[in-house]
């Protein structure tokens, strides 16, 4: 049951478009119907992702505020209860983080699913309206072949990831001596390991599949780093903006 919604629902329309899209681009380049799609895909989830990115710079942005909370309130429940009426006062939704991860995963699945033994002609897949391509070029650019793993690709899709990454995970901030604490020290050991780590963890994996795999992530991740930068800068212009309200305000 799970796998036929599944297939309805994300596989065979993933697989309709790309085809679709190798199709009707010029020279039946796959690399560009890969890039196209994930844009596609991209845009369709924006909303959400856009949103994912909005919460973690408030939440980052109300972190004082939480540091105080904590220090006067021993209390966990009324510490928790406290935490969450601040979400609320900023328009926080500490869950869409979660939900973007429940959304993104299936879609994740999907594509590596597509993607990972390069493009099969599946006749029964196919929509009435779409056509098979007589002709599929798996040569990215005429130089990468994308049914096969890529040196190249792997290695842009660990760099897009790390610069991904460092974009999105908030500098932890070095601590005095007596303050340091177990926690602390994990959460600093943890941002370590997601920033250097998985980018390593990401070309091994790439080096294992079809390099339109290595494709799709790395266009994913420009995607989310082009992202994360507008929406840095918006803060950035709105905070000086309301920095200087706040001065005008207090001169008067």
């Amino acid at each position: 049951m799970i796998s036929a919604i599944f297939h309805t629902v994300l596989y065979k329309p993933l697989y309709n478009g790309l085809l679709f899209l190798t199709d009707v681009l010029p020279f039946n380049d796959v690399g560009f119907a890969i890039i196209l799609l994930t844009l596609v895909v991209r845009f369709i989830i924006f909303p959400l992702s856009h949103r994912s990115i909005v919460t973690q710079k408030k939440m980052k942005e109300i972190e004082p505020e939480i540091s105080k909370v904590k220090k006067k309130i021993k209390d966990k429940q009324q510490q928790a209860q406290e935490i969450m009426r601040l979400y609320r006062e900023h328009g926080i939704s500490p869950f869409s983080g979660f939900l973007m991860i429940l959304v993104q995963l299936p879609i994740f699945i999907a594509l590596f699913m597509l993607l990972r033994q390069g493009v099969l002609i599946e006749e029964g897949l196919f929509y009435s309206f779409v056509d098979i391509p007589e002709k599929i070029n798996f040569i990215f650019l005429g130089l990468i072949d994308l049914s096969k793993a890529s040196y190249v690709l792997s290695a842009l899709a660990a760099a897009s990831q790390f610069f991904q990454m460092k974009l999105t995970i908030p500098k932890i901030k070095k601590t005095e001596s007596k303050e340091r604490s177990f926690k602390n020290e994990l959460q600093k050991s943890m941002s370590v390991q997601m920033k250097y780590v998985m980018p390593v963890f990401i070309f091994f994996i790439a080096q294992r599949f079809s390099s339109g795999m290595a494709l799709y992530w790395t266009t994913s991740n420009v995607f989310a780093i082009v992202h994360e930068m507008v929406v840095a800068r918006k803060a950035k212009k709105l905070k000086e903006k309301n920095d200087g309200n706040g001065r005008k305000k207090d001169k008067n």
